[in-house]
């Protein structure tokens, strides 16, 4: 005997809109207009930095404003509320388009000023139903030097343009004066012009699709869907943390070298806390208010409360394809804690520009807090590597034309329980120049590239490598800013795992002029002729070095990931002649070196 569907048992839940077939299809098909949005945009843009480097992000959202799903970047807030809260959603129009910068209005949601973010509301049927955002780093929007970003901004006045939250196309019409007011105030306007076309076309595409997505299966099914994502996200990492978690508050603390003032190291304290509420459920508290005080240099991180969830839920979704990066991490949480004038949570005006030192070292403390809690995260990461060359050169014309080169550089990433680190990585999915692209593009020549030797933290996992880049210089004068953190703080590493290697930046190596640059200046003047090398960061390692396989040590050393020196102190590995000493190793491992859970430098029981 069969029963009917609409037949439920008494206190049974009411049938959903969306059935679980048509939930995966709806699933992979918002995943796809996501990842179409992001595909327009590398094909498009015109600046390096977007194009090259592929620093822009897609999002799509409910019609409450709540993502939906996004991309795999833990850096997103709360997008929609900024707009909300000029614009209320009854007051937007099909066709309209908004837009901000404003890292201060949007409480971090973008969170430095050359993020330019795009919303765009998705009409059905006289009602919303959804949104879709696209946003995108712009190279140059104004500001104290080209690029916008240096070590020397003390206000984020002096870092650009500062747009609130605008209705930049009002029912298909696009307010033209507000964007020839932006363009104006780039050094580089034909790419900042280029750049927002893209962006604006992502949307549209984003906004088509969705629409499809809705046309095809209904409003209804299209809403339940989502709410069944969002919950389905939000109670996968509830039970992660609760498995990694027991009742308690647990806490870790990482540092950033400098603010390119005086200041530093500057400390981010975080805590996680474990309760039960009054009703008798879990209560998580994510808490940043031992942090230090704000910086006077742009290393402030005005962090979104959004943000902790977002990166606590890319963890424990773990690369899951069924599920969704969604605003369920940020709902697991039940309360973020932040000191206004910390440097997690700064004043206006204080300048934001390179945050992303900030915001590197804040993802690796999360790893560290989910050690100390019992979970296996992987070890610290370095903080990418940001080189900005700017000056004039003498083009085939005879003429002198100035250039703009903002250069991202990869670095090592933390050794996993399961795995080593990954090498040479920018972030996330971003992309090192190729040579070729940066021979053809700009007055340099690549005089080397590839991995920094003996960068990755020795462990039974290694650490990620960084790289080594030498330019030399073609331009007819140069100004170089360079950003390297986790020089006087190198990535700790974890389970006996050994920190990972520190970065640097010499003019001239091995030349009677050689001079090594402070790891994050601005004005540091090169000439033609002149070789620049940047070496940058590894990760940190997992487990004990002694536990790495003999044979795993010997292909490092062979492919010039680890010296035969440092396999021999480090890994109790003896090499000669490309070949493994067995007998000196076995003797070399014999003499097993004792460990705490944390290494920075040395073995500590917490990183301070």
């Amino acid at each position: 005997m069969s029963i009917a569907r609409s037949a439920a048992a008494p206190g049974a839940s009411p049938p959903r809109a969306c059935d679980p077939v048509a939930l995966e299809i709806i699933r992979g098909a918002i995943g796809a207009a996501q990842s179409e949005m992001e595909a327009l945009i590398e094909r498009t843009a015109i600046s390096a930095f977007i194009r090259e480097k592929k620093d822009f992000y897609t999002a799509l959202f409910d019609a409450d404003g709540v993502m939906a799903v996004g991309s795999l970047v833990p850096i997103f807030g709360d997008i929609t509320r900024p707009v909300f809260d000029v614009f209320p959603r009854e007051t937007m129009n099909p066709g309209d388009v908004y837009w901000y910068n404003d890292c201060y209005a949007s409480r971090g949601a973008v969170s430095h000023l050359n993020d330019q973010v795009l919303l765009a509301p998705i009409f059905h049927e006289g009602a919303i139903r959804g949104f879709v955002m696209s946003w995108a780093h712009f190279a140059d929007i104004g500001g104290l030097h080209p690029g916008s970003i240096s070590p020397q901004t003390t206000d984020i006045h002096q870092e650009g343009i500062i747009i609130p939250p605008t209705r930049l196309i009002d029912k298909g019409v696009t307010n033209e004066a507000a964007l020839a007011i932006f363009h104006r105030n780039s050094r580089f306007p034909e790419q900042s012009i280029g750049d927002m076309s893209a962006l604006l076309a992502s949307v549209r595409l984003g906004a088509q699709r969705m629409l499809e997505i809705i046309e095809r299966f209904s409003a209804r099914v299209v809403e339940d869907a989502l709410a069944q994502l969002l919950q389905r996200t939000r109670g996968h990492v509830r039970e992660k943390l609760a498995q990694t978690f027991d009742y308690g508050t647990y806490r870790f603390t990482d540092a950033i070298d400098s603010d390119g003032h005086g200041s530093g190291p500057i400390r981010m304290r975080i805590s996680l806390t474990r309760e039960k509420g009054e009703d008798g459920q879990d209560r998580f508290i994510f808490d940043t208010r031992d942090s230090d005080d704000q910086a006077t240099g742009p290393v402030n991180l005005l962090l979104n409360p959004a943000v902790p969830g977002m990166a606590l839920g890319i963890y424990f979704l773990g690369g899951d394809r069924g599920q969704v990066i969604n605003a369920g991490g940020p709902q697991s949480l039940d309360g973020v804690l932040l000191r206004e004038g910390s440097i997690l949570q700064p004043r206006e005006p204080a300048p934001l520009g390179m945050r992303g030192l900030t915001m590197m070292r804040l993802l690796a403390a999360i790893n560290g807090l989910i050690n100390v809690g019992g979970g296996s995260a992987p070890a610290a990461h370095s903080a990418y590597v940001v080189a900005m060359l700017r000056g004039s050169f003498t083009n085939e014309a005879g003429e002198s034309e100035r250039f703009l080169l903002v250069d991202g550089l990869g670095v090592g990433y933390g050794g996993r329980d399961h795995a080593d680190g990954i090498d040479a990585v920018y972030f996330v999915a971003q992309e090192n120049y190729p040579v070729e692209f940066l021979e053809l593009s700009y007055p340099v020549r690549l005089r080397s590239y590839g991995i920094a030797r003996d960068s990755g933290g020795a462990g039974r996992h290694r650490g990620g490598t960084g790289i080594v880049r030498e330019y030399e210089i073609l331009a007819d004068r140069a100004n170089l800013s360079i950003r390297i953190d986790g020089v006087r703080n190198p990535p700790w590493g974890v389970r006996g795992g050994m920190s990972g290697g520190s970065g640097s930046a010499i003019v001239n190596p091995g030349a009677p002029d050689e001079r090594t640059l402070d790891p994050l200046s601005d004005g540091n003047v090169l000439g033609k002729g002149d070789v620049l090398r940047i070496v940058t960061g590894g990760g940190g390692g997992f487990g004990h070095p002694f536990d790495r396989s003999v044979e795993a040590v010997l292909e490092d050393v062979l492919g010039g990931f680890v010296s035969p020196e440092r396999a021999e102190r480090d890994y109790g590995v003896v090499v000669s002649r490309g070949e493994v000493d067995e007998a000196a190793t076995a003797a070399r491992r014999a003499d097993r070196p004792a460990t705490k859970g944390f290494h920075r430098m040395e073995y500590v029981d917490a990183i301070r």
